[in-house]
């Protein structure tokens, strides 16, 4: 069978390597273009050392890109994506987005967050949002996906079952997350500067983060309600990992035993989310380089909280990983192909 092409827009950011890595050892697909605008002209192992003799493209440009490719993953900042979407669009090409432009379906809310507009609203009709353990039938009916975010992966997969079994209260959710630094992407900042973020941990726009309206965007459409969240994202000296911790009342008469059914039936044959045994805390030591979501769940019956817990690669299942997993269903391959990575144990 002939393999699937595949291009890369924004190839030399953090998600954008991290697509050509995970597609240089996938069965069914093969990297056919790359572009960038601050490398074009140069091999991405030349930018990536680390590729050498396994990845050796030169970056050309975006048009060339579409060209080139039957399915064209976008790893652009917001704002970038949806004329290049346009484009593929018009010429029947699959389109991944790992940006933000077509994950809000309120225009309204993405100009509240963005301060953008939809340049074509028909085309934002045809977007689906790319999580695939919720949304899996209607991937299959686009050519278009918007892929989540990190943080937007981890707490709705940690919340999801409870809220779908209507066990916790929708009002007064906590979602306390900590991302390794590569979530900021690859352009040096001052919070990501190693003097200022080693041996260190802070909360960073707090009550502010771009990803809160699309986690509300998600857990409103599983519970049926308009629902808001307190969400509190903090930086940890580590490249990779998302951590999630995730507190919700529970409705009166709720158990341990039902809430672990629920998670058990909701994710029993998922072939990327681990519900962990009773007792055991997710680590994103334990998913380091995988497509993997590790789900703890618990209950703190002296003050009636659940706290659910879960841990991604922010790079994989936040962001890459997904993207190929979003790739495989829109091409009808197995969901896990290229994706049976196993993490280091140490």
């Amino acid at each position: 069978m002939e393999k699937i092409k595949v291009g890369v827009v924004g190839a030399t950011g953090y998600a954008g390597a991290e697509i050509c890595r995970l597609i240089a050892g996938h069965p069914a697909a093969e990297l056919a273009a790359i572009s960038s605008v601050s490398f074009e002209g140069q091999a991405l192992s030349d930018v990536y050392p680390a590729y050498r003799e396994m990845c050796d493209l030169i970056c050309t440009t975006q048009e060339a890109v579409v060209e080139k490719s039957d399915v064209i993953f976008a790893a652009l900042p917001h704002g970038l994506s949806q004329e290049l979407a346009a484009e593929c669009d018009k010429k029947g090409k699959a389109f991944i987005d790992l940006g933000a432009d077509f994950r809000l379906k309120s225009e309204e809310e993405y100009t509240e967050w963005y301060g953008g507009t939809f340049t074509d609203k028909a085309l934002h009709e045809k977007a689906v949002y790319g999580l695939p353990e919720l949304f899996r039938e209607e991937i299959k009916k686009t050519k278009l996906v918007a892929n989540p975010g990190c943080y937007t992966t981890a707490v709705p997969l940690a919340l999801v079952p409870a809220l779908e079994k209507g066990y916790i209260e929708t009002t007064g959710i906590i979602a306390n997350c900590a991302s390794g630094v590569t979530g900021a992407g690859r352009k040096p900042a001052q919070n990501s500067h190693y003097p200022e973020l080693n041996e260190g941990m802070s909360a960073y726009k707090v009550a502010c983060h771009r990803h809160t309206p699309e986690i509300e965007q998600t857990l409103s459409k599983i519970s049926g309600e308009k629902m808001h969240i307190t969400f509190v994202p903090h930086l940890l000296p580590v490249n990779r990992g998302i951590l999630a911790t995730c507190y919700a009342k529970l409705k009166p008469g709720v158990t341990e035993e039902m809430l672990r059914a629920a998670y058990e039936e909701r994710y029993g044959k998922e072939p990327f989310v681990r519900l962990l045994p009773k007792g055991k805390s997710a680590d994103i030591h334990n998913i380091k380089y995988t497509n993997f979501c590790d789900v703890s769940i618990f209950t703190d019956l002296r003050t009636g909280t659940f706290i659910a817990i879960s841990a991604i690669d922010n790079m994989v299942k936040g962001a890459a990983g997904q993207a190929i997993q979003n790739m495989n269903i829109l091409f009808g391959l197995d969901e896990t192909c290229g994706l049976k990575l196993v993490p280091p144990a140490f």
